[in-house]
Formats: C-alpha cells, sequence, structure tokens
C-alpha cells in the first residue's frame, strides 16, 4: 500500500514513502518523468547547493503543486487570462469594461484568470463569477491582497514567486487580454508578447483592450512601430501577434473566432501538428503551401490523421495538419491560423470551440 504524503511526519514515514515510490516507478504512468526529477534533486544533495537555493526550490515546487492541483480539473476548459492595473477605482468605465469582458467570455465557456487583486483583477473576477473564476494571488508587502469576488475559493492559488505565477498565467491561458495598467500589467504585456513571438506561448490571441478612443495601448503599437521595426530589432509581423481594439465585441470575437476551425497544435519529434475542429479541403491546403512556404524547413503543409505518439490523446479523432515549422515565424503562424479559420462560414461549425 502507498504511503500517504500526509503521513511524513518523522524521517522514518519518509524514508517508507521514498522506499515505497522507488518499487512502483516502473508501473506509474509517468514514471519516467518522476524519476527524472528525482534524479535532478539528488543530484543536487551532492553539489554545492546553500541553504537558500534549497528554501527557493521546496517554495517554488509548492507553488507549483498548488497550480498543479487547482488547475487539473478544469484542463479541458478554455481560459483567457485578464490582466490590468490594481488601482482602477470601480466608478471609471474601463473597470465596467473588464466586467463586461469577463462577463461576455464565459458566456462563450471560457473561464477567466485573474491575479486576484483589486482594480481590473476584481472587475475580470466580477464579470466572470466565482464559478468560472480562477484568482492566483502573489504574497506582497503592500497593494495585493485578494478581491471579495474570489477570496474564500477553492480556484484562489497563492504564491510565493513572481515567476511561478507568470507560468500558470500563460500555460493555463488560451488567449490574453490586457486592459491599461502599469509596471506589473506592461511586464505581462511584453512577456506575453516575447513568448509568442518565441514559440513559448501559444499560438493564442493576445488582445489589448482600451476605453472608447483611448489612447493607451496605440501609443504603445506607435512606439513599437516607430523604434522596434524601423530599427530592425523585431519583425515586421510581428505586430500580428496581438490587437489593438476599443470595441467588446471586436475584443471577444478575436478570442473565440481564434478556435473557430483551429483547435490547438503540438510537436511530435520533427513534426508540427496542428489540430483542427474540421477538415479542410484539398484546395485549401494547396493555398496554404503557396502562401506560407515560407514557414516550412522543407516539405509541405500536409493533412493527416493523429500520428502513432498521439494516439489515445483526447483529440485523437480530430483532423490534422502536419509540417516541419521552421520555428522562427510565429507570427506568420498566427496569420496561416487565423485565415484557416476565416474559412469557419464554410465549414460546419463546432458547437464547443471553448473545449481543449
Amino acid at each position: 500500500m502507498a504511503v500517504s504524503p500526509s503521513s511524513y511526519s518523522d524521517s522514518e514515514s519518509f524514508a517508507a514513502a521514498l522506499h515505497d515510490l522507488a518499487n512502483r516507478l516502473p508501473d506509474l504512468k509517468h514514471g519516467k518523468y518522476i524519476q527524472r526529477a528525482l534524479t535532478v534533486l539528488m543530484r543536487l544533495t551532492g553539489e554545492e547547493v546553500d541553504r537558500l537555493d534549497w528554501k527557493i526550490l521546496s517554495a517554488a515546487m509548492q507553488d507549483l503543486e498548488g497550480g498543479f492541483q487547482t488547475f487539473y480539473p478544469y484542463r479541458h476548459i478554455r481560459k483567457v487570462s485578464v490582466f490590468g492595473s490594481a488601482r482602477t477605482p470601480v466608478d471609471k468605465p474601463i473597470y465596467q469594461m473588464a466586467v463586461d469582458f469577463s462577463r461576455r467570455m464565459t458566456e462563450q465557456g471560457f473561464m477567466v484568470i485573474t491575479g486576484a487583486g483589486e482594480g481590473i483583477m476584481a472587475a475580470g473576477n466580477e464579470g466572470a463569477g466565482r464559478d468560472n473564476s480562477f484568482g492566483l494571488n502573489i504574497n506582497l508587502p503592500f497593494e495585493q491582497g485578494s478581491n471579495r469576488y474570489i477570496e474564500g475559493d477553492t480556484k484562489l492559488v497563492q504564491f510565493k514567486y513572481f515567476f511561478t505565477r507568470k507560468l500558470f498565467f500563460l500555460r493555463e491561458s488560451d488567449a490574453i487580454a490586457l486592459f491599461p495598467g502599469g509596471f506589473g500589467t506592461l511586464d505581462e504585456a511584453f512577456e506575453s508578447l516575447t513568448l509568442s513571438q518565441t514559440g513559448k506561448y501559444g499560438p493564442a490571441p493576445i488582445v489589448f483592450i482600451d476605453n472608447p478612443g483611448g489612447d493607451y495601448w496605440q501609443s504603445l503599437d506607435r512606439h513599437i512601430r516607430d523604434h522596434l521595426i524601423t530599427n530592425g530589432l523585431v519583425s515586421p509581423n510581428d505586430p500580428s501577434i496581438y490587437t489593438i481594439t476599443d470595441d467588446l465585441d471586436q475584443a471577444c470575437s478575436t478570442i473565440s473566432n481564434f478556435y473557430r476551425v483551429y483547435h490547438s497544435s503540438r510537436y511530435v519529434n520533427h513534426l508540427f501538428v496542428m489540430r483542427l475542429n474540421s477538415e479542410l479541403s484539398d484546395q485549401t491546403v494547396e493555398q496554404l503551401n503557396r502562401d506560407y512556404a515560407d514557414l516550412l524547413v522543407k516539405g509541405r503543409i500536409e493533412k493527416s490523421a493523429a500520428l502513432p505518439a498521439e494516439k489515445g490523446d483526447d483529440t485523437e479523432n480530430l483532423p490534422r495538419l502536419v509540417f516541419e515549422f521552421n520555428q522562427k515565424s510565429a507570427a506568420r503562424l498566427g496569420q496561416m491560423i487565423r485565415q484557416i479559420n476565416e474559412l469557419g462560414a464554410l465549414l460546419p461549425e463546432s458547437n464547443h470551440p471553448e473545449r481543449k
């Protein structure tokens, strides 16, 4: 019988648990990854590692444990992370826009993730409602308590470190919505853009939302175009990673339409596998090969069923496109996905685009 982690009250029971785990490793579903993690820890015990290093490692693992356990039951539901200022008063129009946006996204079947604080974060949880909300709180000496819309909920996670908290914002979200904010919001904005540009996040929509007629995000876009693109610091295609709007209809449709035909993607060895909600015609695939040949290392974009490595996956029955992606043109890949989704009017509509 396996030893329960709750019984690790002394070194003897802990040693017994380790022995039991070692015996069960060959039969565990993810045994090779568990062994890999344990091997790293064992290797560290023989190296010059300070007490502070061990405190950071153990606290980070506790952060990860809390996030994994909280999100696992909801892993098949699409989610949108909502970022914005903690200092936005409830009587500001942008606060109500964040409430309305979050409510409309949950009406489309998405759940909402916020930083659990006040301002735009509270608006996100208020609009989504407790049942459809997550809160990822960070322990700070000021400004960051949990808002009343998520306080006490089982989907509220307390993090010690920003880096583990940020991991879950992006790992668990299928879209990013950013409202005006301060340093923290801009940090989250540029992290989302950087990880999208480098292929470490997504493909997924990123939407910057402003007050009607507002200039907060447009001024950022001008800076990107006038300084980054002009000086060759980013690709001319990179602004297509994000959408700027002051219209909630456009903000919501940008996110929901992204998953109209496109479902998800992954790598299987050297192949990029794009799962679709509906099979594309041969003529459409030919058009994609003509329009996006620059994405390919070699070969062509081909239609495919699930590859052998995907057997047993929840998406096994979905049609696929497979190709050797160059892994450096994430913005162009997003353009290709949007072109595929424009075919949605010609294909059977997915009943649940919010389902992963």
